[in-house]
């Protein structure tokens, strides 16, 4: 019994470190770059929990600047009209990148040369081209360059995973399956500055398959273990072109491995919003239907279970105190976690072997193409 109670006070008082470290450390110095991601209201409307502190803001639009400010209580004394300014003004440790995909390249490019710390929203980059000179970039300034996933803070995810390849219950992974998106940006009422370029094929690199097949590129680079594809195919269609123009807004996305297939469903036509996943091992499966609930059946069992998937510790539970506690070395990023810079490369390649698979109607062979 008395072991079990120290074992107990052990392993709370290893739970609580990051946070009693938090405590004694000074908030970590953020700049934020861009406004015009519309995930940038999880960061203004976060309270306070010590752990970071925004110290400048790059933003030219001066109408945003103004709504964000009046809705949040910002003062606009720390909102700079270019990002050079702001990193020049506040020397921010980290900057969080909350503007279009294809400007990613650049944050990285001002920010890496001084030291300064990244995190952007998903996916990493519009494309290959950009995460390579991204990541030389990091590399070479020893950064770290880290992506933002709403999926990376679901405790049903976690949960998979530790079933699945820690545990090892249901055996080799065999086939995973996604299904990710909502009824459509515009459907759903996305800000105009959001709209302007997530529906742009250069800014953000595609519509629905980069949005949101990025989600099941991530999580099954994660579950394999960052092992790389056999091959990609694809196919992507608009079903609303009166709405979206000038990008897809369904894609399916198949990723071949040698022993495994992934199958990602991104579409802006659901009748819903979901992120939920079915993993299938060789004797048994997981359903992670949302953030917490779950259904796992073994072989040979009669019925399947219900579980709730325990939540996330407190430093790892959003992305800004992952950040923070990244910068101030409680954290170490495993290779292929999930905001960890070589799943998020690899994460962006598939995405690329997809457009090109969808505009040729060819699979893409991944040792061909990424020669």
């Amino acid at each position: 019994m008395i072991k079990s109670v120290i074992k107990l006070i052990l392993a709370l008082s290893t739970a609580i470190l990051p946070v009693v470290a938090f405590a004694q450390q000074k908030p970590v110095r953020i700049g934020v770059a861009g406004l015009t991601h519309d995930h940038i209201h999880g960061l203004l409307g976060r309270k306070d929990k010590g752990d970071i502190v925004i110290m400048g803001i790059a933003e030219p639009n001066k109408e945003l600047v103004e709504r964000l400010a009046k809705r949040y209580g910002f003062d606009k004394k720390i909102v700079y009209s270019s990002l050079d300014e702001m990193l020049r003004k506040t020397k921010p440790e980290a900057v969080m990148a909350y503007n279009d995909i294809f400007g990613h390249l650049e944050v990285v490019e001002k920010c890496a040369p001084k030291g300064i710390h990244v995190m952007v929203e998903k996916p990493l980059a519009v494309s290959a081209a950009h995460a390579d000179k991204m990541a030389a970039l990091a590399k070479k300034h020893n950064i770290h360059l880290l992506t933002n996933y709403e999926t990376t803070w679901y405790g049903s995810n976690a949960e998979a995973y530790r079933i699945a390849n820690e545990e090892k219950k249901i055996g080799e992974i065999r086939k995973i399956e996604f299904h990710t998106g909502h009824q459509g940006p515009v459907e759903i009422g996305c800000s105009k500055e959001f709209l302007a370029w997530l529906t742009d094929p250069v800014l953000n690199g595609a519509g629905a398959l980069n949005d949101f097949g990025c989600y099941g590129a991530n999580i099954s680079t994660w579950l394999m273990k960052g092992e790389t594809p056999v091959s990609v195919t694809a196919i992507t269609h608009t079903n609303k072109p009166q709405v979206y123009p000038k990008v897809d807004d369904e894609a399916t996305i198949i990723v071949q491995y040698p022993k495994a297939q992934v199958v990602i469903q991104a579409s802006w036509d659901w009748p819903y919003n979901r992120k939920d996943m079915q993993l299938y091992g060789q004797s048994g499966y997981i359903f992670c239907k949302d953030g917490s609930n779950m259904t796992v059946r073994r072989t040979g069992e009669k019925v399947a279970v219900d579980i709730v998937a325990p939540a996330l510790n407190d430093n790892q539970n959003d992305a800004f105190s992952y950040l923070a506690n990244v910068v101030r070395g409680n954290i170490k990023p495993q290779p292929y976690d999930l905001s960890a810079l070589p799943n998020n490369e690899i994460v962006v390649k598939i995405l690329e072997a997809a457009k090109v698979s969808a505009k040729t109607d060819k699979k893409v062979v991944w040792e061909e193409y990424y020669k």
